[in-house]
């Protein structure tokens, strides 16, 4: 059977040598059709240019990955970065990768097979903090599974299901996933708030839901833009986590250094649908927000 090609996003500032690691990840997997555009927003000497880089575009390219880079500047924030990714796209399915991520080989495979399976808007890998094994943490470590095909829903910050984000906290879903023992041959597909790092989207359901078209209506210090687009998706079409996931985070200090407006509490209504459905019900005060 012929696999459809998907498109592999990755934004980087700053970053060569976590850069290099995640692209030499993206190029160990298992998948045969994937396109890789990077587009980087590093001012001044490009990221693209550095040593560790430079060696690792060579070898993937000597591997027979297709590979397009971009030196995408002024910086408009996040949201424009993903936008100008986004517009880039030919492929089917498109996979955001942060640059501090690390992917298993065969998890770009098996996240397509979920979200195709699914037939939903996104399926995403969220990203392990391996410097937290061991601390327990019982009561973030809660998952709710789909039990039948992943569908349409409606979360807003300071929901109910907004509190699902603490699962992707620390090592939390590592350590759910090694007590279940989910063969990574046979994911289950789980409700999620968002996904950070690693989301693989139907492209055409994510341009159909606006993907980051928003990005006007936000400064360039912003934050939270990935939240909003998946928000967005998940509302029209569903959007689901993959257990087990395969990501792994390097757990890097922030490149985004200006962060005063987060894109979902600033674009979004807050609160329960439900609740925010009935005219009596008082929104929830910004000093409330968790």
């Amino acid at each position: 059977m012929t696999l459809p090609r998907i498109d592999v996003l990755v934004p980087t500032c700053g970053r060569p040598a976590a850069l290099a690691v995640t692209l030499t990840s993206i190029g160990a997997q298992d998948y045969p059709e994937l396109r890789i555009v990077v587009s980087d927003q590093t001012e001044g000497s490009t990221a693209l240019g550095q040593a560790e880089v430079v060696a690792v575009l060579r070898y993937l390219r000597a591997c027979g990955r297709q590979v397009d880079t971009w030196h995408h500047l002024p910086r408009r924030g996040m949201a424009e970065q993903r936008a100008f990714l986004l517009a880039q796209t030919q492929a089917p399915y498109c996979l955001f990768v942060d640059d501090d991520v690390i992917l298993e080989p065969g998890l770009v495979r098996r996240l397509h097979r979920l979200l195709a399976r699914q037939g939903c808007g996104f399926a995403g890998s969220a990203v392990h903090g391996l410097s937290y094994l061991g601390q327990e943490r019982p009561a973030q470590e809660q998952v709710t599974f789909w039990a039948g095909r992943v569908a349409p829903e409606t979360v807003l910050p300071g929901s109910s299901a907004w509190a699902r984000h603490h699962l992707h906290s620390a090592a939390n879903l590592f350590h759910l996933q090694r007590r279940l023992g989910v063969p990574p041959d046979q994911p289950r597909a789980y409700r999620v708030a968002w996904v950070g790092g690693c989301v693989m989207f139907d492209t055409a359901k994510l341009r159909a839901a606006g993907g980051f078209d928003f990005w006007p209506a936000l400064p360039a210090g912003h934050c939270g833009e990935d939240v909003l687009a998946q928000l967005r998706v998940m509302e029209r079409f569903g959007g689901c986590g993959m257990l087990p996931s395969g990501a792994y985070h390097m757990e890097l200090p922030t490149t985004l250094k200006k962060r005063e407006v987060d894109a979902p509490w600033a674009l979004l209504p807050q609160g329960d649908p439900a609740v925010l459905s009935t005219p009596s019900a008082p929104s929830a005060p910004a000093q409330e927000r968790p």
